[in-house]
């Protein structure tokens, strides 16, 4: 083995706004089972975390609760640690973005970037409510989507359609206090200059992302880096900027400090720098691929500011779906752990995320038929049943093992070489592979079994029965040892069947013979469809008890009210289709003429075409906006517009009564 290592290991920080869930439990699973591997290796490893807190949705649930930001976010942390400890992800120290040394080492942060001349002010337009008196954060401001035309959404992106977008951009905005219209209103702000990092991020990113990242990343320095924004204005949970009043640091300022501050707090008095700046510590962060800008580009610049050890590797992961699309509540497969580990022991989960997690950025696919037939196969019916089979027939025969046969040696011997491509796997992050040759010595140990039928030579053969068994029993340990990093609780059992000490790396290296086991308890039950069922079943009640009660206008996407005088402005009138034809190269428009008397006609076009043939609207009555402007389109000039009604993906138009006349208006 080479030296012992120093290695400073974090996942992202988790919002303090809601309980854990099966999304969060990939990413702190994947580090857990390094961090546990190179301990079992030897290595001296900080495995730290926070839950991140400030920043205005935690404000604007604090409020609708009642309580104050501070202990809502409290809250959250002591349950994501519980949540954590569950899944068997062992912290030593999970800390807050909300405590004093955060806010200590932030402002040491910040007072480096100012005093190198890295911050600089702007003054941009703010949303401004003239009631409340207050500068409007995006999550203060609500209005109609400008893309997909959702009402009722925050100020900095739709969550129908998925849009980022800032306040300015919303259509009808209106303050999420007290309803009123907001004003338009200059703000100063202090923005980090991005681009004066330029020549020292083109040289950093290759050296500590992986190809796959750097590519991406490069696409960044095609043009200008964008200064970046640090400051939000009063109301926000946060921390004031030292010497700028009423100014807070914004949440994605001092939420990677929180690495900082965790390793700080769990060092006990030692100080961060103690091991963060040591030039033999290896630094990794494991991330989503959402917020690698973040991690990449921002923090880098920050920690060489202000004279601290940049990190050794960024690790981006891919996001978590689940039967192959993105978690959905109203499907029960946006699950929170807490619903996992009342219907299914944990150790399931990290197998099978084991089984496909790899060092890519692709996302990972949660399939619960997968899940079950996988575990059940893999897990149960190769791994655990080495162990079953070898065991409780070891145990009729007096729970001793013999002496290895000269087959099984060579068996053995092949199972302690797999652990150098194991151990690579491991560190390189390939659970995935590391689960395929664990499993390769399941399938040796199974056949080896199958070819000698001990069931039957046990009674002719006692002494040569003991021989298999005592094979298969130490390629079931080694196996236990590979898989350890990703089954601790699993591994506890084992050792406690051959009544070892906790298994590090090197113990595969150990041959059992003439070993006395201890009682065999059953390590796995078969995991049954119906528990996933229960699982997805109680999500989906929970989602929806917690769920806001419906505005019915809302639900229907009613417009904001206008008055009288507003809809008189409109001129709707009858119109006859007098030709209709499909419009080539348009995939949803009709153009129609219409005819709306004395010889008036209009031409327009409408997107009815998944609805209506052309043949079939000659000749009926229609109602038409006939003093709208007219719009030129690709294919011509739309003269007005007619009325239908749908969901955007299918119109029907609407048609008056018979007895109508061209021309005549609606009112």
């Amino acid at each position: 083995m080479t030296g012992k290592r120093s290695i400073v290991v974090t996942p992202a920080l988790p919002y303090a706004n809601g309980p854990i869930h099966i999304g969060h439990l990939v990413e702190h699973s994947m580090t857990d089972f390094w961090v546990r591997f190179q301990r079992m290796r030897g290595h001296k490893v900080h495995f730290v975390c926070a839950a991140d807190t400030h920043g205005t949705p935690i404000m604007m649930n604090a409020k609708k609760l009642g309580v104050t930001p501070s202990s809502l976010v409290e809250k959250f942390r002591l349950e994501q640690i519980e949540t954590f400890k569950k899944f068997d992800i062992d912290f030593d120290h999970y800390g807050s973005t909300n405590s004093e040394t955060n806010q200590k080492i932030s402002n040491r942060i910040f007072t480096a970037l100012e005093e190198k001349g890295m911050v600089e002010k702007k003054t941009l337009m703010q949303s401004y409510c003239e009631t409340d008196k207050m500068f409007l954060p995006d999550r203060y401001v609500k209005g109609t989507c400008p893309k997909c035309g959702a009402v009722d959404q925050y100020g900095d992106g739709c969550e129908v359609c998925g849009t980022v977008y800032s306040a300015s951009d919303l259509k009808n905005p209106h303050c999420a206090v007290c309803g009123k219209v907001p004003v338009e209103k200059p703000s100063e702000h202090l923005y980090v200059k991005l681009e004066d990092y330029r020549p020292f991020l083109k040289e950093w990113v290759p050296k500590h992302t992986t190809p796959e990242v750097a590519k991406k990343l490069a696409e960044w320095f095609d043009g200008e880096l964008q200064s970046w924004c640090i400051s939000r204005d009063d109301p926000y949970f946060g921390f004031e900027i030292p010497g700028h009043a009423k100014k807070y640091y914004y949440v994605w300022f001092d939420a990677p400090i929180g690495y900082l501050a965790a390793l700080d707090e769990s060092l006990k008095g030692k100080g961060f720098e103690s091991v963060w700046n040591d030039p033999k510590t290896e630094i990794y962060h494991c991330i989503g691929k959402d917020i690698v800008y973040h991690h990449a580009l921002f923090w880098p610049s920050m920690l060489k500011t202000a004279e601290l050890a940049t990190p050794t590797g960024i690790w981006v992961h891919g996001m978590l779906q689940v039967n192959g699309a993105k978690m959905s509540k109203s499907r029960g497969t946006s699950v929170f752990a807490s619903t996992f580990h009342k219907h299914m022991d944990p150790v399931y989960l990290r197998y099978y995320l084991a089984c496909k997690i790899s060092s890519s950025i692709d996302d990972i696919d949660l399939n619960f038929d997968d899940f079950v037939s996988r575990v059940n196969s893999d897990l149960i019916g190769k791994i655990t049943n080495v162990a079953s089979r070898g065991a409780q027939m070891l145990a009729k025969m007096g729970g001793s093992m013999g002496q290895l046969s000269a087959e099984g040696h060579d068996l053995v011997a092949k199972a302690q070489e797999l652990g150098h491509e194991v151990a690579q796997h491991y560190e390189d992050r390939d659970y995935a592979k590391a689960m395929i040759a664990i499993r390769s010595i399941a399938d040796d140990a199974n056949k080896y079994f199958d070819k000698y039928e001990p069931w039957k030579l046990v009674k002719s053969d006692e002494d040569g029965t003991r021989q298999i068994l005592t094979g298969i029993l130490n390629l079931f340990r080694i196996m236990a040892i590979y898989l350890k990093p990703v089954m601790p609780s699993y591994a506890l059992k084992v050792e406690a069947l051959f009544d070892e000490a906790p298994y590090q790396w090197e113990s595969s290296k150990i041959i059992l013979e003439h070993h006395k086991l201890a009682a065999f308890e059953h390590l796995l039950k078969r995991v049954e469809a119906a528990q996933v069922e229960k699982i997805i079943e109680e999500t989906k009640e929970i989602h929806a008890a917690n769920a806001p009660a419906v505005d019915p206008e809302k639900a229907l996407g009613i417009a904001p009210m206008i008055n009288i005088d507003d809809f008189q402005k409109l001129d709707l009138r009858v119109a006859r289709i007098a030709a209709a034809s499909h419009v080539e190269g348009a995939s949803k428009l009709l153009q129609l003429t219409l005819d709306l008397g004395n010889g008036v006609k209009r031409n327009v076009f409408s997107g009815i075409k998944s609805t209506y043939k052309p043949e079939d609207l000659v000749g009926k009555l229609t109602v038409m906006v006939a003093n709208l402007a007219p719009r030129k389109m690709k294919f011509g000039i739309s003269e007005g517009m007619v009325l239908a009604s749908g969901d955007g993906s299918e119109l029907a138009l609407l048609f008056p009564d018979v007895n109508a006349k061209p021309g005549q208006r609606i009112s």
